[in-house]
C-alpha cells in the first residue's frame, strides 16, 4: 500500500509539473518543474511511462538541459518493463521535430532498436523512425544507410545492418514516391546514399539495390545516356572488371559475380548503353579459359554473351568475334567417334556470331573464309582462305546431321509423352511428365534455331542475321514450378533428375539415343538472368572481395 501511494503521489506531482509547462508563456522558465519530470524517470514504472511522454513534448524549452534528458530517456529505453520502453520509443521522434541537429543521432537510435523481438516494440521503432523520416527525410536516410556501409566499423553489428536493410527494402522503397521530394534531387541524394553502402554487399543486396535504382525516374525509359552509364558504372563496379582474372588462384565466386553482373546490366545495353568493357574483359580473361570454368558456368557465359551480341558496337564485335569463332569451331567439331555435341553451347554462339557478324561481316573472311566485299583493306580478299571456308562448312554440314537425327528422337519422345501423360493417374506423375514435356519443347526450339542460323553461312557471301528472326530458345520456355533459390537457366531439369548437364547435349556417332534423359538434368542454383539467390556467410567481413561475408553467389 506504501508504495502504491508513493507512486500516487509520484503520478500527480508529474501532473502539475506537466500542467504549470502546459500553461506558462515563457516555458524556459520552467526549469525546475523540467528537472523533476527528468527525475521521475529514477521512480516508479507508472511515473517512468508519464516521464517518457513529457521529456520529449518540452524538451526543445530547456536547452541547456538538453543531455541530461536526453540520457534519462535513452536509459528508459533500456528498461525491462515493456511498455515503459515502447512509450519511451515513441516519443523519440519529437526529440527533432523542432530541433533538426538531433535527428542523426535518434535515428541512430531507432536503428539499432530495429532488433526488437517484442512485436509491438518493432512496430513502435517502425513507426517512429517513418515519423523522423517524413520529418526530414534527406536528413534521416543519411543517418540510416551509414548502418549499411560503416562495414569496417569493428563495432559494427551484422544484426543492425541486416535490419536497417530490411527496414529500408521492406518500409522506405515502397513509399519512395512519397518521401522522395523533391524528386530529382532527392533520387540523386538516395543513388549517392546506395553507391556509398556498394562496397560491401551480398548478391540479393547488390540485386534489392539495382531494382530499387531502375524503379527511379532518372533512371526511366525517358533517362538521358548520361544516367545509364552511371547505372553500367555501378554494375560494372561490382563486376570487378579492373581485377586481373586468373583461373588458378581465382575462386568461382569472381565469375558467378562477372555473370550475374553482366545479366543485370542488359536492360541497359538493349536501351543503348555502351557494353564495352564487359566484352573486353570477357574477351581478354574468360574466353580464353573456357574450358577451365565451372560446367554449370559455361551456359550461362554464352547465354549471356548470346543477349548482349545484338548491341555491340562494329568495334567491339570486330575484336570478340575470333573468340567466339574458336569456341564454335569447339562445339561444332568435325565427324569424331565419342565427341559430345553440346546443341543449346551451339545455339548460343551460332546467335552470337550472326549478331556480331552483321555488325563487321569482313572480318569473317579470315575467320571462316568467306568473300565479303566492304572496299576495306581489312576485307583481304587477295589472301587465300578457302582451307577456312572448307572446314567450317564441313563443321556447319556436322552439327545439321545430329541436330535432324535429334529432332527426330525428341518428336518421337514428345509422342511418348503424350501417351504417358494419359496413362498417369497421381499428380506428382503429371508433373513429372509435363516437365519432360517442356524440355522436350525447349530441345525442338533449339534445334530449330540452329538450322536456321546454320542454313545461311554455306554460302561463301552469305547473310548474317541481325534481326530478331530468331528468337533464343530459352526466352520462350515456361517456367517450371521450383523454388526461386532454384532457376533453372537454358532448358529445364526433369522432375526426377538429380545431376547431369543443364543442355542438349548427345553423344557424336550415336545419333540421338537417350535424348530424353539427357535434356538439362540439373538446374542452377540460384543463378538466373538477374544474378544469384542470397545466402551468405556470418563472418565479420563481407563481400565478394574476400572479406568473409561472401555476397551469396555460390
Amino acid at each position: 500500500m506504501a508504495d502504491a501511494a508513493e507512486e500516487a503521489k509520484q503520478i500527480e506531482k508529474l501532473y502539475e509539473f506537466g500542467e504549470r509547462l502546459n500553461e506558462a508563456k515563457d516555458k524556459s522558465q520552467s526549469v525546475r518543474d523540467y528537472e523533476g519530470i527528468i527525475d521521475a524517470t529514477k521512480t516508479s514504472l507508472k511515473a517512468k511511462q508519464l516521464a517518457a511522454q513529457l521529456i520529449p513534448r518540452f524538451f526543445k524549452f530547456f536547452p541547456n538541459l538538453s543531455s541530461r534528458a536526453l540520457n534519462a530517456h535513452f536509459d528508459l529505453i533500456e528498461e525491462e518493463d515493456l511498455a515503459v520502453r515502447v512509450q519511451a520509443i515513441r516519443g523519440l521522434p519529437l526529440f527533432c521535430k523542432d530541433t533538426k541537429e538531433y535527428i542523426s543521432k535518434i535515428v541512430d537510435i531507432l536503428g539499432q532498436l530495429l532488433t526488437a523481438e517484442e512485436i509491438v516494440e518493432r512496430d513502435a521503432v517502425h513507426k517512429a523512425l517513418m515519423s523522423v523520416l517524413r520529418q526530414d527525410v534527406k536528413e534521416s536516410l543519411t543517418a540510416l544507410f551509414k548502418n549499411i556501409w560503416n562495414v569496417e566499423d569493428p563495432s559494427q553489428d551484422d544484426t543492425i545492418r541486416d535490419k536497417v536493410l530490411c527496414f529500408i527494402r521492406d518500409k522506405v522503397f515502397p513509399l519512395k514516391v512519397e518521401l522522395l521530394r523533391p524528386q530529382e534531387e532527392m533520387e540523386k541524394h538516395v543513388t549517392d546514399l546506395i553507391k556509398k553502402s556498394l562496397g560491401d554487399v551480398t548478391g540479393a543486396e547488390f540485386r534489392m539495390f539495382m531494382d530499387f535504382l531502375k524503379s527511379l525516374s532518372i533512371f526511366g525509359e525517358k533517362a538521358p545516356p548520361e544516367h545509364l552509364t552511371e547505372l553500367i558504372g555501378i554494375i560494372e563496379g561490382q563486376a570487378d572488371l579492373d581485377a586481373q582474372f586468373d583461373m588458378q588462384v581465382s575462386d568461382a565466386d569472381h565469375i558467378d559475380r562477372l555473370i550475374s553482373c553482366l545479366f543485370m546490366a542488359l536492360p541497359f545495353f538493349v536501351r543503348g548503353a555502351s557494353g564495352s568493357k564487359f566484352l573486353n574483359y570477357l574477351n581478354k580473361h574468360i574466353i580464353p579459359v573456357f574450358d577451365k570454368l565451372p560446367e554449370e558456368r559455361k551456359l550461362d557465359l554464352l547465354k549471356a554473351l548470346a543477349e548482349i551480341s545484338p548491341h555491340t558496337t562494329p568495334q567491339d564485335s570486330r575484336q570478340i568475334l575470333p573468340s567466339v569463332v574458336q569456341l564454335l569451331k569447339k562445339y561444332m567439331p568435325r565427324r569424331k567417334i565419342g565427341e559430345e555435341t553440346n546443341f543449346t553451347y551451339v545455339e548460343c554462339l551460332l546467335f552470337s556470331f550472326h549478331h556480331l557478324a552483321h555488325k563487321a561481316p569482313n572480318a569473317t573472311n579470315n575467320l571462316c573464309g568467306y568473300k565479303i566485299v566492304t572496299g576495306q583493306p581489312s576485307d583481304r580478299l587477295g589472301e587465300d582462305f578457302l582451307e577456312y571456308y572448307k572446314d567450317f562448312t564441313e563443321r556447319l554440314s556436322s552439327v545439321e546431321d545430329l541436330t535432324r537425327a535429334t529432332m527426330k528422337k525428341l518428336t518421337q519422345g514428345m509422342a511418348g509423352h503424350n501417351k504417358a501423360m494419359a496413362a498417369a493417374k497421381s499428380d506428382e506423375a503429371k508433373d513429372i511428365i509435363k516437365t519432360q514435356k517442356q524440355n522436350t519443347t525447349t530441345g525442338l526450339r533449339t534445334c530449330n534455331n540452329i538450322l536456321a542460323m546454320t542454313k545461311p553461312l554455306h554460302s561463301k557471301t552469305p547473310v548474317f542475321i541481325g534481326d530478331k528472326s530468331v528468337n533464343l530458345s530459352w526466352k520462350e520456355a515456361i517456367k517450371p514450378s521450383v523454388p526461386s533459390s532454384a532457376t533453372a537457366t537454358g532448358l529445364k531439369r526433369p522432375a526426377t533428375a538429380a545431376n547431369g548437364s543443364n543442355n542438349l547435349v548427345t553423344k557424336k556417332g550415336r545419333g540421338a539415343g537417350g535424348m530424353q534423359n539427357q535434356l538439362v538434368n540439373r538446374a542452377l542454383e540460384g543463378i538466373s538472368y538477374g544474378g544469384r539467390g542470397g545466402g551468405r556467410g556470418r563472418g565479420r567481413g563481407r563481400g565478394w572481395a574476400g572479406r568473409g561475408r561472401g555476397r551469396g553467389y555460390r
